[in-house]
């Protein structure tokens, strides 16, 4: 008869894998991909390397783990941001403004996921992140043009090159830095509206939205 893993085990197996995950994502939000090397995980969730490798026997196994948890994080937290808006068009700056705010936040970690130098292999792993971003955007963007708020228009690429503005505007080389939270706030705001102009909606209107949606409190 083959073995059948207990309902305990197959939890503790699981708490496990969450833990290692747990000590990846704290040394991306740290040091940045680089930081997310096994030895260094295995320390900081408090077990053997070995341990690590049975679960990830690479470090490329465990970035796209890595970059798939994140992403489903973030995704996460706009979609509740955008479900709670009163509408499509006014879903679509509460996902946005979620998504930068959060960014700044944990400004390294989304650099690791986004924009750090790093292997080809690793770049090719972690590109799930990006991807999930973009087609939460395009969800948003499409359900928008549906309910004719929008031009029509090919929403993937608009959801990309949003995520590109964002990204440069937010954690890029050439971003203003913005600790202060006044100055995380007008950062938001103004590549939201940019967002949303770029996207087809007149400035009035556009400014009308910037300044209802609230942004979000920090989530882990």
């Amino acid at each position: 008869m083959p073995y059948r893993r207990t309902d305990t085990v197959v939890r503790r197996l699981a708490a496990r894998r969450d833990a290692i995950l747990a000590a990846a994502r704290a040394a991306a939000a740290e040091g940045g991909m680089s930081a997310v090397h096994i030895a260094l995980v295995a320390e900081k969730a408090g077990i053997a390397a070995g341990t690590v490798y049975r679960y990830f026997p690479a470090k490329t196994d465990l970035v796209a783990e890595l970059a798939t948890a994140v992403a489903e994080q973030e995704t996460l937290a706009m979609r509740r941001a955008a479900e709670a808006a009163p509408g499509a068009l006014s879903a679509l700056p509460a996902a946005i403004t979620t998504f930068a705010i959060r960014a700044l936040r944990v400004r390294q970690l989304t650099w690791a996921m986004l924009t750090e130098p790093v292997e080809a292999e690793i770049d090719a792993v972690r590109l799930v992140y990006r991807q999930t971003i973009v087609r939460e955007l395009e969800t948003r963007i499409r359900a928008a043009i549906n309910d004719g708020h929008l031009p029509a228009q090919d929403a993937a690429l608009s959801a990309a090159a949003l995520v590109g503005a964002l990204v440069e505007g937010l954690i890029g080389p050439l971003a203003h830095d913005a600790d202060e939270p006044a100055e995380a706030r007008l950062a938001v705001q103004t590549l939201t509206l940019l967002c949303l102009r770029a996207l087809g909606v007149v400035d009035a209107r556009a400014r009308g939205l910037v300044v209802q949606t609230a942004l979000p409190a920090a989530e882990d």
